[in-house]
């Protein structure tokens, strides 16, 4: 018999927000009806990629944009990238400074490659996004979450961060608009952690995927307000564009005084071994950046009104209460008998999947310690599936209350 042997680094990989589908399937396949409210895809539901986008695409292939493009690259995306980012965030980037990922996904991937050797640490927010777990353990790293504060809608705690900060620390990661809580972070947070990477000569990883995807407030870019900080920026077209599908990120990197240059030189190289992002779909990227804009005022509206009825609706449930979200489509709820009803939240969720069909995702999959005793939900759905699916996850908790 052949003995195939699996990396630890492999058999350890986590990824909550699908890992908990495998169970869903298996429901589905009962006849149960199943609300998906785990994976934050607006396409999924009744969003679609705009009209000029699609068609940019398709011209793209019928007149033969179909070879091997730059591995950093086409570089009239790289140039639209810096005018987007120019345009609505005020950050000045050159095109040289920006490399053209397989979504934001890749990006992370890349970034935490060329970052991380053995038993560096790499600072993230608590809870967080969970590849920027997975990929800091993945290459030998460990991921240290600084608490963000669910009473100050999940604002980054700055004496908690700074205590740890160590001589093992290589980076400091901002997720802002933050998945998976909704928050968006204030600019005097924002200044305070560039205060603090300063001090002790960090760079910023700022992942900004949905800067454009706020209701009351303004968003800020790290990079606008850093001064000497180096920051790497990760953005994509999934959120805004409604490109999920399409696989379209990229890395900025903002280095007033040029000390990311080798680490540039290093993620180049990654892009190289993976040759290049999909050259048709860059090009749909170029129509994306320049053209019409108009949806993402239509999707922004959209997400509001299911914002305000999902906030309204979890915190009028009995044993469940939310933060407001500012930004993204995140609703990241506390349940409070997670440890007493529920051993754990993946328990919660898993019960509550059993005899209702609303999947959640269990808020410890975004951080043991400060996403414990949460779920993660998306308010993407129509009001009318929302609706359906928060009325059974009512009556789930009058049964167990």
């Amino acid at each position: 018999m052949t003995n195939v042997k699996v990396t630890e680094r492999v058999r350890t990989i986590e990824y909550a927000i699908r890992d908990v589908i495998v169970h869903a399937k298996t429901l589905a396949r009962s006849g149960k009806k199943i609300y998906y409210l785990n994976i934050g895809d607006p396409v999924a539901f009744d969003f679609d990629t705009p009209e000029h986008v699609k068609q940019a695409l398709v011209e793209a292939v019928k007149s033969g944009d179909n070879a091997y493009s730059p591995s950093e690259g086409l570089p009239e995306l790289r140039q639209a990238i810096c005018e987007k980012e120019k345009r609505l965030n005020d950050v000045e980037v050159s095109a040289e400074d920006v490399i053209v990922t397989s979504g934001i996904s890749e990006a992370i991937q890349m970034i935490m490659a060329a970052i991380v050797d053995l038993g560096d640490e790499i600072l993230l927010p608590g809870p967080t996004y969970p590849p920027y777990i997975s990929y800091v353990k993945f290459f030998g790293g460990t991921p240290i979450t600084y608490e963000t504060v669910e009473e100050q809608g999940w604002q980054p705690n700055i004496d908690d961060l700074r205590r740890k900060i160590s001589d093992k620390t290589r980076a400091i990661v901002i997720i802002n608009p933050n998945n998976p809580c909704g928050a968006l972070y204030e600019e005097k947070t924002l200044r305070q952690i560039l205060d603090l990477a300063a001090e002790h000569n960090l760079p910023v990883i700022s992942d900004e995927i949905y800067d454009q995807l706020v209701f009351e407030k303004k968003f800020v870019s790290t990079a606008k307000l850093a001064k000497d900080v180096p920051v790497i920026g990760l953005n994509g077209f999934s959120k805004a564009h409604l490109m999920t599908g399409w696989r379209l990120g990229y890395i900025y990197f903002h280095d007033p005084r040029g000390e990311l240059e080798k680490l540039k030189e290093c993620v180049e190289k990654e892009a190289r071994i993976r040759i290049c992002a999909n050259t048709p779909v860059q090009k749909a990227g170029v129509a994306a950046l320049r053209g019409p804009q108009d949806h993402v005022k239509e999707l922004v509206l959209k997400l509001k009104t299911r914002r305000d009825y999902s906030w309204k609706r979890l915190n009028e449930i009995k044993g469940i209460s939310c933060a407001k979200p500012e930004a993204a489509f995140y609703v990241f709820p506390k349940i409070h008998d997670v440890g007493l009803k529920w051993k754990t939240d993946l328990e919660f969720v898993l019960e509550l999947l059993k005899e209702t069909g609303v999947l959640f995702v269990h808020g410890s999959g975004f951080c043991p310690l400060y996403g414990a005793g949460h779920v993660r939900g998306v308010f993407l759905p129509p009001i009318e599936t929302l609706e359906e699916a928060f009325n059974l996850v009512e009556q789930f908790m009058e049964k167990n209350g």
